[in-house]
């Protein structure tokens, strides 16, 4: 069972979102929350697998309560999903820096919110399929001023080629298929590398990518 916990100023909104999470027989929903604050409490005291987080909340908004989450090593089971009605690559950018798992405008099929609950409570990066590919080049690209390449000293020459199609945001399946491997093989590749540096999920690992230099700012998933 994956539970969920729901962080948004209005309800109407939080009642939505728990209806239909709760059709699905695999999730659960274990709290809400109105303020950013509130969000951080019930991150501490829940310790959902997955917080669907709003940006624009008093009392802290959605961003400040994800650094926080992020920092406390408590919480480090907690992968938290921004869910915006705003898509502008200023706060995507945000998002990934404050150490968000996705991120998802409101405006989502149901069908894709469902799915990106699972996705990350399986430790995959998610970002709606409507920024993922104008939005991993340009705002990674920003993350580092320069390359930093000793963070990879610690890795195979393997786990860098894997490390560099995540980066590209391709999943265990297309990088199995990218490299002749199969998904398992693909998927414990990427769990060694999240050890070795320390990563708290895929989306730390798209960093790590760019500000080490093995992908380059405007490559984009695919090309």
């Amino acid at each position: 069972m994956i539970r969920v916990a729901i962080a948004d100023d209005q309800q109407l909104i939080r009642a939505g979102f728990r209806s239909l999470l709760e059709s699905e027989p695999d999730l659960t929903v274990v709290g809400e929350a109105g303020t950013g604050r509130e969000a951080v409490a019930l991150a501490a005291s829940e310790r959902p697998d997955v917080l669907l987080m709003d940006i624009r909340m008093p009392d802290g908004d959605g961003l400040w309560a994800t650094e926080r989450i992020v920092a406390e090593p408590r919480l480090a089971g907690v992968h938290v999903v921004i869910v915006t009605t705003f898509e502008l690559d200023d706060y995507v950018a945000h998002a990934i820096r404050a150490g968000a798992s996705g991120f998802l405008v409101k405006d989502t099929e149901p069908v894709e919110l469902i799915r990106a609950v699972r996705v990350v409570a399986a430790g995959e990066a998610l970002l709606s399929p409507s920024v993922t590919r104008r939005l991993l080049g340009r705002v990674a690209g920003t993350l580092a001023p320069a390359p930093d390449t000793t963070r990879l000293a610690a890795l195979t020459e393997r786990e860098r080629e894997v490390l560099a199609l995540v980066a590209q945001g391709l999943t265990n399946d297309e990088i199995g298929a990218r490299l002749y491997l199969s998904p398992l093989t693909a998927k414990t590749h990427v769990s060694r590398i999240m050890t070795k540096l320390g990563a708290r999920d895929r989306v730390q690992l798209v960093i790590v990518g760019y500000e080490t230099g093995l992908v380059a700012p405007g490559v984009l998933p695919g090309e």
